[in-house]
């Protein structure tokens, strides 16, 4: 290769990209954006234990367990078990991705918290790192994946599930933070994340169980990725922009700029939205719009004929094919069943999905929901995830609402106090934690930032 590839690839974005993950410090990171990490590792954590009993998950975690160590220093929070880090932080970010309520940041449409924190955690108990070693490297990860996300754009989210393709190297990032590795060994460990990054929507029409495995499969290949580079393999420079990388063959409206745009001063961690509803965030907006609607006009459920959700494509190509959702995690891609749950029991948990689901009243008034394309929604998306709905009445009425900021995003936050009943809610949801030990893990993760060593956090 001639000097002037070399210089070429030393001044790409994936370089740019791979220098800042590797280099980024505690001190680097403004004090807001840390504390907002912690918040994030907090939600993730309970939506992890919440992936407990359930099928796929213990599915992969019964493969994995045969494949590792009896026991390892890395924790494994669905059945408090020790392994090696690679096990671990493959079961972890499979459960994590089960109960739909993981974070996820819009503009990416990525889930950033099911592929950072399962790799940053194994490693950081396996080497023995601190709390603020953990936390930078969630940064890291997050800030990486954030980027590759929007830099893959739209038109890679409607054949691509983003959290399992950008996935792979937002774990990469964190992973290789907390190796220590340099610009160089980071760049090859994008390299090899990001050419096993996989996960496809088609899963969605069979109710398949291969979302938990793409989480699984990102976090374990990041990891993978940043322990062998740590080793010296070698992976492409331009795994995200080069002729035949990611780019070109996931995506047809890529933009390079959006890798690198505001490194280290925008913290697009900061940008990211905790799930009130425990249901895909494309049937967010709707949600609210809806409990808006009947809130303001004062209506029952019993007074709505019909309802339409003006949406984004993003939500048509993702929620359209579950017409007959058979399942408890259809359900969840199910625009109809979301909004019915919200008319008639007031919330969309999990517990509402597990009851009622599949409730003749639930049916019936699925049938009576319809998405439309809305140019409005669709043009603002995936920058902000506008919420409208139409309202027909049994009398006859059309009544409009809209919601601009869907419940958890960062301008409607939620408050420290739902923040902790929903961890403390996810926990119990399976019997992952009782209430008096998760009070416990949030004492330890408000003290990250003074934890010399990382260590369990259950049992």
């Amino acid at each position: 290769m001639d000097d002037t590839t070399d210089r070429g690839q030393d001044s790409a974005p994936s370089r740019a990209l791979a220098a800042f993950a590797a280099g980024l410090r505690y001190e680097d990171i403004p004090a807001p954006v840390l504390a907002r990490a912690a918040e994030l590792f907090l939600d993730w954590f309970g939506s992890a234990l919440a992936g407990k009993g359930a099928r796929p998950v213990e599915s992969i975690a019964r493969f994995m367990h045969a494949m590792g160590p009896a026991d390892g220093p890395s924790e494994v929070l669905i059945d408090r078990r020790g392994s090696s880090p690679l096990v671990a932080a493959t079961i972890n970010a499979a459960a994590s991705h089960f109960a739909e309520q993981d974070d996820v940041h819009n503009g990416s449409v990525f889930h950033p918290a099911a592929v950072v924190f399962p790799p940053a955690l194994a490693i950081a108990q396996s080497s023995r790192r601190s709390g603020r070693e953990l936390l930078t490297a969630a940064v890291a990860g997050y800030e990486v994946g954030i980027r590759v996300g929007e830099f893959l754009g739209r038109s890679h989210y409607r054949i691509f599930h983003t959290t399992g393709t950008a996935g792979t190297l937002a774990a990469a990032a964190a992973t290789g933070r907390l190796l220590g590795l340099t610009p160089d060994q980071m760049q090859h460990a994008f390299g090899s994340a990001g050419t096993q990054s996989a996960g496809l929507w088609e899963f969605l029409k069979d109710g398949a169980d291969s979302k938990q495995l793409h989480t699984a499969h990102a976090a374990g290949a990041g990891l993978a990725a940043a322990c062998l580079a740590a080793d010296g393999f070698t992976g492409a420079r331009q795994i995200l922009e080069g002729d035949r990388g990611m780019a070109a063959g996931m995506s047809d409206d890529a933009d390079a700029a959006r890798l690198t745009a505001g490194l280290g001063s925008r913290w697009a961690l900061a940008e990211t939205s905790f799930k009130f509803h425990a249901s895909c965030r494309h049937t967010h907006p709707a949600a609210d719009a809806l409990l808006e609607a009947m809130r303001i006009n004062r209506l029952q459920a019993d007074d709505i004929e019909e309802v339409t959700a003006f949406v984004h494509q993003g939500a048509i190509d993702v929620l359209g094919p579950v017409v007959d959702p058979q399942t408890v995690h259809q359900a969840k891609f199910s625009m109809g069943t979301v909004l019915a749950l919200a008319a008639l029991r007031g919330r969309v948990g999990l517990a509402e999905f597990d009851a009622d689901s599949r409730h003749p009243a639930i049916i019936a008034f699925r049938e009576r929901v319809r998405m439309m394309l809305d140019r409005e929604v669709d043009t603002a998306y995936p920058a902000r995830w506008i919420g409208k709905v139409l309202v027909k009445t049994v009398d006859g009425r059309l009544l409009d609402a809209r919601v601009d900021e869907p419940k958890g995003d960062p301008g409607n936050t939620l408050s420290r106090r739902e923040l902790e009943a929903k961890a403390i809610a996810l926990a119990a949801y399976r019997g992952g934690a009782d209430e008096a030990e998760m009070r416990q893990v949030i004492r330890r993760v408000d003290a990250l930032d003074q934890m010399p060593v990382v260590g369990r956090f259950l049992g």
